[in-house]
């Protein structure tokens, strides 16, 4: 359930960013020289629907991956930007905010010192330079 809300939660960022690039060509036909109103008739449905389920979605994964509040609070407003909901879903991945070793790098998770992100090609949680708590280098800690 957790992976699968999460891998939702990843498609509609990259969906609703999309939507907003229709969108925006949309009203540049609508309000420039041709006039034509069908790309906003278009992408304006789809956005909406991406742009509410996006803002479900992110409920449900800070949820399942308890989240703090300031965190969910910048992933919802996110979607107002466009190509926003791109930037955090990237910053959320790196910092191991969608499940994966990098909680563990922030020194923000459980677990072994040494875990993949459960992708096909796991990277190593710790490196070399990294600091502990008590200024031990993390690689030391793994050894």
């Amino acid at each position: 359930m957790r992976e699968k809300v999460t891998r939702l939660f990843v498609v509609t960022a990259i969906a609703e960013a999309f939507s907003w690039a229709g969108l925006l060509v949309g009203m540049a036909v609508k309000y420039g020289p041709p006039g034509n109103e069908l790309g906003v008739q278009i992408f304006g449905p789809i956005h909406g629907a991406l742009f509410a389920a996006y803002g479900l979605l992110t409920l449900a994964v800070a949820w399942v991956h308890r989240w703090r509040v300031p965190v969910t609070i910048v992933a919802l407003v996110c979607a107002v930007p466009p190509f926003a909901t791109l930037v955090f879903e990237r910053w959320a991945r790196r910092r191991g905010l969608l499940g994966g070793g990098g909680a563990a790098r922030q020194g923000q998770g459980g677990g072994s010192a040494v875990q993949g992100d459960g992708d096909r090609d796991p990277a190593p949680v710790v490196a070399s330079g990294d600091r502990v708590p008590g200024g031990v280098d993390a690689a030391e800690v793994v050894r």
